[in-house]
């Protein structure tokens, strides 16, 4: 029989390769606002950027409305740079999935504050009406909250974003929930048929060779508490928020080339090396793993690596993703993010080459210049993942 997991007939998205263009607007660890839409030159070369895209056939985009520029007033939205964005993606034939919150709230908010959850349910619903009144029949896919798991680490242990605590990730993990779950309800009060797609990291957390049986405990812990924001959801635990199953739609995990790495050391396992760690786990192994806890299809919702090794990366994420879909998993997507060059957050004049296109400073707008070696191993892995999706299974 065919593998039609992933067939068009059932698949939501408009092509299996998406683009992610950088949205964040967060306070950085200097308490600065960063605004990547700008800064990228994505929001002034969005017509250009979407051209762009069609020698690889992506007709799938990620982007964000940037929270914190939308409701600078509380409970007052200036959807007009979002207007903007739909109508140019419109004309493109691009169907753009919408971050709410991507990293990045309101001065006057953290995940902290009791007006948080209620403010960013209000968002939801603006949004919602907003978009409807301009296109009420298309599908409709939103990510509420983007990266609970690694928002809630930064800024509630690690001092790195707002709130800048140590030693409170998981109150701020319960604060960010409580505001998804109550988004994701208001959402679907207006409209039922709103997809809601989770983008959570995807990790393998090891003890140290030679643990001791503390630290192998540890590290379990660690690896299972990656799903805690998706449980959450689910009402598996803190049902107190409100969760339920019918939160989980669409799972997106975002998974690149530093998110295995020895628990508790700072140590990350290299991915390409010569002789492989033992402890590393093939990403086709983490997806289906997955996959299994939940049911649900999912999709690889970031996935980059920056400098030289971009190529061998996105080959590596074909034969993976191939070998996903050879195993009868709804492997729906893979999202290039960044699509285009990004700084670093904390620092502003360090690009990380990460993207298919390089960003030319010596232009403003930053210029594109595409990695030829990057998009010919794409076009490799597309082919390879294309051969996969309608194979026998």
């Amino acid at each position: 029989m065919l593998n039609t997991n992933t067939s068009l007939q059932t698949n939501p998205f408009q092509s299996f390769w998406w683009a992610g263009f950088e949205c964040t607007d967060q306070l950085n660890c200097f308490g600065n606002r960063v605004d990547f839409l700008p800064l990228t030159g994505h929001l002034q070369l969005l017509e250009t950027d979407y051209e762009r895209l069609n020698p690889f056939n992506i007709r799938t985009v990620r982007e964000g409305i940037r929270w914190s520029q939308v409701e600078k007033t509380a409970y007052q939205y200036d959807w007009s740079t979002v207007e903007h964005m739909l109508t140019v993606g419109h004309r493109h034939g691009i169907q753009q999935i919408w971050d709410l919150c991507h990293f990045g709230y309101p001065d006057d908010l953290t995940p902290l504050h009791p007006m948080f959850a209620r403010r960013f349910a209000a968002l939801c619903r603006a949004f919602v009406r907003f978009y409807r009144d301009r296109y009420p029949h298309e599908t409709l896919i939103v990510t509420p909250i983007n990266e609970v798991s690694f928002m809630s680490w930064l800024g509630g242990d690690v001092r790195g974003t707002s709130p800048y605590c140590t030693k409170q990730g998981w109150e701020v993990k319960l604060g960010l929930m409580r505001a998804y779950i109550e988004g994701v309800a208001a959402m679907r009060e207006i409209d039922p048929t709103i997809r809601i797609l989770t983008t959570e990291p995807l990790v393998h957390m090891v003890p140290p060779i030679n643990a001791t049986r503390e630290q192998i405990i540890a590290a379990a812990i660690a690896d299972e508490n990656q799903f805690q924001s998706v449980d959450i959801l689910a009402g598996f635990i803190a049902p107190e928020l409100g969760g339920s199953p019918k939160y989980l739609d669409l799972l997106g995990f975002n998974y690149y080339y530093n998110n295995q790495w020895i628990n508790g050391t700072g140590q990350f396992m290299g991915w390409n090396d010569a002789i492989p760690d033992p402890r590393w786990v093939p990403f086709r192994q983490l997806l289906m793993t997955a996959y299994r806890r939940y049911k649900k299809p999912i999709v690889l919702t970031e996935t980059s690596h920056p400098g030289i090794d971009r190529p061998q990366w996105i080959e590596m994420i074909g034969r993976e993703c191939a070998a996903v879909l050879q195993a009868g998993v709804p492997l729906l997507g893979v999202c290039l993010y960044p699509i285009i060059d990004r700084p670093d957050w904390d620092h502003l004049d360090q690009w990380h080459k990460a993207g298919l296109w390089d960003a030319d400073l010596s232009t403003d707008p930053p210029g594109r210049v595409l990695y030829e070696p990057y998009g010919r191993a794409l076009l490799r892995a597309q082919n390879e993942v294309e051969e996969a999706r309608f194979l026998p299974i």
